[in-house]
């Protein structure tokens, strides 16, 4: 653990430095779910997950909705400011010619899972599958631009991103109409989606990724769209020690990676203490309330804000935006803690499974 978690402090250390030497030639690769969406399916015709409606984004730059899933800023955005560099735009925004393309892309799409089958009822959406073939035609591009040798090196250069698996099980395994919920064991989805990242993670290093950083699940069990499934209004104990074995897994997914290949640096990134602090602890941290969202939503349609609905008066008390997804305030805080843990003191690890 002590070994995994200096490894990311490294990591981290070394893109600050990076910073210091020159912002300008940090590129970043963001490959995610809703919770580091920018716009990507704003760009899908018939997706069913998108928040390019008010009252998100009434907190952005602009106060208009982006695709961002909460009212203001992603973790990612709030990360690339302490990167010193603007956050990378959606890649479905940009031409296959756009040179912004050099300077770092955002793949991540609302509604994407490990699994291609992950959010199918929201009829379009990037999977993580699909991202990585995004990067692949996003590589051939620079490839283009800049010569072979020169894509090879920015890409080897580049930091990467990653946040992904809480629909496949929010938006899959849990929802008892679609098959994987019948058809496997929690043990055998928690098996099946380590193995399908064991693939994709691969996959990744084949195209030229060298540093990469793979954040852990938060506590699923603990979000409002599964509170309101308990009785007594409280976390689903079970949904938790899935995300925990499922981090697990991921944690021993990456050791496995550094020794296979021994000229990249894979980390993972723990959030599940810092964000279950935060619901369990909400005063601590300035906040009135975390059982709940600040907008109004259906949890029986979905869980984000329903349209024309005035959001709560004091944004600033609320933890959750809405059923699934952080506020503004809530990411500043786990963005800030998260760097502080790396910069003052001993990194945090995965907690370990509880049985």
């Amino acid at each position: 653990m002590a070994i995994q978690g200096l490894a990311l402090a490294a990591f981290i250390l070394a893109a600050k430095a990076t910073t210091l030497v020159s912002a300008a030639s940090l590129v970043t690769f963001i490959f995610g779910d809703s919770l580091t969406e920018v716009g990507n399916n704003n760009y899908l015709q018939f997706s069913l997950a998108r928040s390019d409606y008010p009252w998100y984004g009434i907190d952005y730059s602009g106060r208009k909705a982006t695709g961002r899933f909460t009212n203001g800023r992603t973790i990612g955005d709030i990360i690339s400011a302490k990167l010193g560099i603007p956050p990378p735009p959606p890649y479905l925004s940009l031409s296959k010619n756009n040179d912004a393309l050099l300077k770092g892309v955002n793949y991540a799409s609302g509604g994407a899972g490990i699994l291609n089958d992950t959010g199918l009822y929201f009829i379009q959406r990037l999977s993580f599958d699909d991202q990585i073939d995004c990067f692949k035609k996003t590589k051939e591009s620079i490839t283009t631009k800049i010569g072979e040798d020169a894509a090879n090196k920015l890409c080897n250069e580049a930091m990467y991103f990653i946040g992904i698996g809480s629909n496949d099980y929010v938006n899959n395994y849990l929802q008892p109409y679609l098959a994987d919920g019948q058809q496997y064991t929690p043990e055998e989805f928690g098996e099946l989606l380590i193995s399908t990242l064991d693939k994709q993670l691969t996959r990744l290093y084949q195209l030229g990724a060298r540093k990469v950083a793979f954040h852990g699940l938060g506590p699923l069990g603990c979000i409002p769209s599964q509170r309101v499934k308990s009785k007594t209004g409280l976390c689903l104990k079970r949904v938790n020690e899935w995300v925990l074995e499922f981090n697990s897994g991921v944690k021993k997914l990456i050791a496995t990676l550094n020794h296979r290949f021994p000229n990249a640096k894979f980390t993972f990134a723990d959030t599940y203490g810092d964000v279950l602090d935060l619901i369990d602890n909400p005063t601590a941290y300035g906040f009135k309330v975390s059982n709940t969202s600040c907008c109004n939503v259906d949890t029986n349609i979905g869980g984000l804000c329903l349209p024309n609905s005035k959001p709560c008066s004091n944004r600033t008390d609320y933890v959750f935006w809405d059923a699934f997804h952080p506020s503004d305030k809530a990411n500043e805080i786990l963005a800030e803690k998260f760097f502080s843990t790396l910069f003052s003191g001993p990194p945090s690890t995965a907690p370990e499974p509880s049985h």
